[in-house]
C-alpha cells in the first residue's frame, strides 16, 4: 500500500484545486517562508482526522477555509482528499457492518469543513463518521497525529518530554491505540459511572436536609426570617463587589479596545505605504535605462575604434613595405623606381592578398602565394637592370604622406580610447546605483513582513479582547437578572447595593462561592413556603421512597465500578506486555541509526518506574462501599516512564542536557526514525526535521532517508540542499500574484537533462 496523491480545495492558502502526486520513494516540498508549504503538512493532518485546531494553526473551522485575495474570491468550505493504493486489499474495518466497500484498487479519504465549523468525512465517496476514518487508518498503522508525521518540533519534543509523556509517544507509535482506545472507553465509562454516583450522592445529600426540614416544619417561619436576613447581608456584599468589578472591567476593556484599534490602524497605514512604494518600484528604474543607452554608445565607440585600428594597421603595413623596399636597394647605384611603378606593384600584390583572404580553398591560396613570390622576384630583377643612385627614404613623398596620416590616426585612436574609458566609468557608476536601489527594496520588503507579523499578532489580541467583552456582557446580563430577582425577594433597597463602589473587590472565585451560597438560601426559602400539613406528609413519603431508590442505585453503580476496574486492569496488563516487546524492537533500530549518525556509541530506551503524587481527596470525592478512610492527604504511587540512555563515541557525555544542539537533533532524529520502523507506516512526512543540521550531518541524514525510503514512502518538507538532492521529485510552493499558493513540480532527472 502506497500514498498516491493528495488534493486540496480552498484549504488555507490554496485557493484553487491543487493536486500533489506521489510516484517516487522520496518527494520533496520546498518553498520560501510564507508560501504555504506548511499548509500541505497540515492538510495531511486534517484529512487524517486531526481534531486539535492548535495543531492546524487555527482557532476554528473558518480559519481553515481560503479567505480570498485581491484576485480571488473567498470560499465557503474547504476540503482535502488523500488517495492510497489498495491493490493488495490491506485496508479493513473493525466494524464490518459499516456499509462502505473497500474492494477497490484505490481508497480515497476526504474531509470537508464548513464556515460554521461542521465537518464531513467520506471514504470512497460514502459519508462516514470520524471514528470510522480512525478505525480504517489504524489498520495500516497510521492515524490523525501519529508517528507518521514528524516535525522539527516533534523531534525536540521527544527529548524534552517527561518520561511519562515519552511513554505515551512510544505507545502511540507502537500501534497500541486499540488498547488505549479500549482503556479510555473503559475509563470514560468508569468516570461517567463515578459521576453518576456523585450525582446520586449529591441528590441524597440534597434530600437529607429537605427531610429534616419537613420534620421541623414548625420552625419554617423562623428559619425563613433568619435566612432572609442572611440573604440580605450576602446580597449587599455580592452586589457591591459585582457592580465595582463590572465598572472596572468595562473601563479596562474600553481602554484596551482603543489601544488595539489605534495600533491596527497605524499598522495598516504603514503597510499600505510600503506596498505602494513596492508597487512603484516594480517599474524599470532609470538606472537600467541609462545603462542600456550607454551600452549602445559604448558599442558604437568600439566599432569606430576597431575601424580606426584596422586603418592604422593598413597604413603601418604600407609604411613597412616602403621601408623594406628601400632596405633592399644597393648601397651604390640602383635604378630608381617611379611612384607609378611602385603603386602599380603594391596594388597588384594587394589584389592577390585580398583574393587569398576571400578564398576558402587551400590549394588556391598556395597558388596565389607562389604567384606573389614570383612577382616579387620578377619586379626586383627588373629594378636592377638599370642602376641609378639609391634615393633617400626621407625624400619619398608617399612615405611622408603615410607617416602624416599615421600620426593623425593615432591621435584619433587615443581620443576614442579616452571616450571609451569615460563611458565605462559611467556604466560602473550606474550599476552601483542600481545595486544600491535593489538593496533598499530588500530592506523595505523585510520591514513589510515584520509589519504583517505585528498585524497578525494584533488581530490575535483583538480576538481575545472580543472574547473578554462577550464574557463581560454575559456577566452584566446575569447581574441585572439577579438584581431584579433580589428586588422581588428582599425589596427594592437592594438596588442601592449595586451602586456602592469599592476601592478593592474580591476575586471571581470568592464571588462565585458567594453566589452559590445565595442560590442555596433562595432554594431553601422557596422550600420553606410549602403548603398544608397533608401536602408536607405526602412530600415526605415521596422523598423517603426516592431516597431508598437512590440507595439501591448506588449499590448497582458500585458493582459496575468494580467490574470496569477489573476490565481496565486486564487491558493495561496486555498493553504492558506489548509495550515491553515494542521497546525491545525500537532499541535495536535506535542503536543502528544512532551508530550510523555518530559513527559509533550506544543508545537505548529503558522503562523506569517513577513516584507520582496522589492528590488529597476532597469532601466531594466519591466514597464507594468497602473503601478504607485511611490514606487521607498526599500519598506516593508509581507510574511507568521511558528514559533515553546514550553514550557518544570517544566522549563521556551521557546526559541529554549536555548534548550540543546538533547532537540533540541527530539523537532525536535517530530515535524518531527507529520508532517509525517498528511498525512502518505506508508513508512518513518529515517537516523540516533537518533544519538544525550542518553540511556533514545533512549527508548522514540524507543516507538515512534513502534507507527509510525502502520501507516507507517519504514526503520531505525542507530547505536543505542535501536533502533535496535525495528526492526524485521536487514540488515548489510559491505565493502567486493572485494571493494564493501555487504548486510547481519537476523530476530531478528531468532537471538534469534540462541542465545539460
Amino acid at each position: 500500500m502506497t500514498l498516491k496523491s493528495i488534493e486540496l480545495n480552498s484549504f488555507k492558502s490554496f485557493g484553487k484545486k491543487s493536486v500533489i502526486s506521489f510516484t517516487t520513494p522520496i518527494t520533496s516540498i520546498v518553498g520560501p517562508n510564507g508560501s504555504g508549504k506548511s499548509n500541505i503538512v497540515e492538510a495531511i493532518r486534517f484529512v487524517l482526522g486531526e481534531q486539535s485546531m492548535k495543531s492546524l494553526r487555527g482557532k476554528g473551522g473558518v480559519d481553515l477555509i481560503f479567505k480570498g485575495s485581491k484576485g480571488m474570491s473567498s470560499a465557503n468550505r474547504a476540503s482535502v482528499s488523500i488517495t492510497f493504493d489498495n491493490s493488495k486489499k490491506i485496508f479493513s474495518f473493525t466494524n464490518s457492518g459499516l456499509g462502505v466497500s473497500l474492494d477497490y484498487n484505490e481508497v480515497t479519504i476526504s474531509r470537508e469543513v464548513f464556515a460554521d465549523g461542521v465537518n464531513r468525512y467520506s471514504i470512497n465517496g460514502a459519508e462516514v463518521r470520524l471514528k470510522d476514518v480512525v478505525d480504517l487508518l489504524a489498520s495500516v498503522n497510521i492515524g490523525s497525529s501519529g508517528h507518521h508525521i514528524i516535525s522539527q518540533g516533534e523531534a525536540d519534543r521527544v527529548l524534552n518530554a517527561s518520561n511519562k509523556d515519552r511513554r505515551a509517544m512510544i505507545e502511540d507509535a507502537l500501534g497500541l491505540k486499540v488498547y488505549q482506545y479500549r482503556i479510555r472507553e473503559g475509563e470514560r465509562k468508569l468516570e461517567k459511572t463515578l459521576l453518576n454516583m456523585k450525582e446520586v450522592q449529591a441528590l441524597r445529600r440534597e434530600i437529607a436536609p429537605h427531610l429534616a426540614f419537613l420534620k421541623k416544619q414548625v420552625q419554617a417561619v423562623e428559619r425563613s426570617r433568619v435566612m432572609r436576613e442572611e440573604l440580605r447581608d450576602l446580597y449587599k456584599t455580592y452586589f457591591s463587589n459585582e457592580g465595582t468589578y463590572i465598572a472596572h472591567e468595562t473601563n479596562n476593556l474600553t481602554h484596551k479596545r482603543r489601544v488595539f484599534d489605534e495600533r491596527i490602524l497605524s499598522l495598516d497605514e504603514r503597510i499600505e505605504s510600503l506596498q505602494k512604494t513596492k508597487t512603484g518600484n516594480k517599474e524599470e528604474s532609470i538606472f537600467i535605462k541609462d545603462i542600456r543607452e550607454f551600452d549602445r554608445v559604448l558599442s558604437d565607440i568600439r566599432l569606430e575604434k576597431d575601424e580606426v585600428a584596422r586603418s592604422l594597421g593598413r597604413i603601418e603595413g604600407m609604411i613597412l613595405g616602403i621601408e623594406r623596399q628601400f632596405t633592399r636597394l644597393p648601397d651604390t647605384k640602383e635604378r630608381a623606381l617611379s611612384q607609378s611603378e611602385m603603386k602599380s606593384f603594391i596594388g597588384e600584390i594587394e589584389s592577390h592578398i585580398d583574393d587569398a583572404i576571400s578564398s576558402g580553398d587551400l590549394t588556391h591560396i598556395v597558388n596565389i602565394l607562389k604567384n606573389i613570390k614570383s612577382r616579387f622576384t620578377e619586379f626586383f630583377s627588373d629594378s636592377h637592370k638599370d642602376e641609378v643612385p639609391r634615393p633617400k627614404l626621407e625624400d619619398n613623398r608617399d612615405y611622408i604622406e603615410l607617416q602624416t596620416e599615421k600620426e593623425k590616426i593615432i591621435q584619433n585612436l587615443e581620443v576614442i580610447k579616452e571616450d571609451e574609458k569615460k563611458i565605462l566609468v559611467k556604466i560602473d557608476e550606474l550599476k552601483q546605483k542600481e545595486s544600491d536601489l535593489h538593496s533598499a527594496e530588500r530592506d523595505s520588503e523585510r520591514v513589510l513582513y515584520e509589519l504583517m507579523r505585528e498585524k497578525n499578532e494584533a488581530n490575535g489580541d483583538l480576538h481575545s479582547l472580543v472574547f473578554q467583552e462577550d464574557k463581560l456582557a454575559n456577566i452584566k446580563n446575569s447581574f441585572e437578572m439577579e438584581l431584579s430577582e433580589a428586588g422581588v425577594i428582599i425589596g427594592r433597597e437592594v438596588m442601592e447595593y449595586a451602586h456602592t463602589k469599592l476601592d478593592v473587590f474580591q476575586d471571581r472565585g470568592a464571588q462565585e462561592d458567594l453566589r452559590r451560597k445565595i442560590e442555596r438560601i433562595k432554594i431553601k426559602l422557596e422550600d420553606a413556603g410549602s403548603g398544608s400539613g397533608g401536602e408536607v406528609m405526602k412530600e415526605y413519603e415521596d422523598t423517603i421512597e426516592r431516597d431508598n431508590f437512590l440507595a439501591k442505585e448506588l449499590d448497582d453503580l458500585n458493582k459496575s465500578i468494580e467490574s470496569l476496574r477489573i476490565l481496565i486492569q486486564d487491558m493495561k496488563g496486555t498493553l504492558d506486555k506489548e509495550f515491553k516487546n515494542g521497546v525491545e524492537k525500537i532499541n535495536k533500530q535506535f542503536q543502528e541509526f544512532f551508530s550510523l549518525m555518530f559513527g559509533g556509541g550506544s543508545a537505548f530506551l529503558s522503562v523506569v518506574m517513577e513516584h507520582k503524587k496522589i492528590r488529597k481527596p476532597s469532601e466531594d470525592d466519591i466514597e464507594t462501599e468497602g473503601e478504607s478512610e485511611e490514606g487521607e492527604g498526599t500519598e506516593l504511587g508509581f507510574e511507568r516512564g521511558i528514559e533515553i540512555n546514550i553514550t557518544l563515541p570517544q566522549k563521556k557525555v551521557k546526559d541529554l542536557h549536555m548534548l550540543s544542539g546538533g547532537e540533540r537533533s541527530l539523537t532525536s532524529i535517530a530515535l524518531l526514525f527507529a520508532i517509525s520502523q517498528v511498525n512502518p507506516p505506508p508513508f512518513l512526512v518529515l517537516d523540516e526535521t533537518d533544519a538544525a543540521l550542518d553540511e556533514a550531518n545533512s549527508r548522514k541524514y540524507g543516507n538515512m532517508l534513502e534507507n527509510l525510503s525502502k520501507y516507507s514512502e517519504l514526503v520531505v518538507v525542507t530547505h536543505n540542499r542535501e536533502t533535496m538532492s535525495r528526492a526524485q521529485v521536487l514540488y515548489g510552493v510559491t505565493m502567486g500574484a493572485e494571493g494564493a499558493s501555487k504548486l510547481l513540480s519537476i523530476r530531478l532527472e528531468d532537471a538534469s537533462v534540462y541542465a545539460k
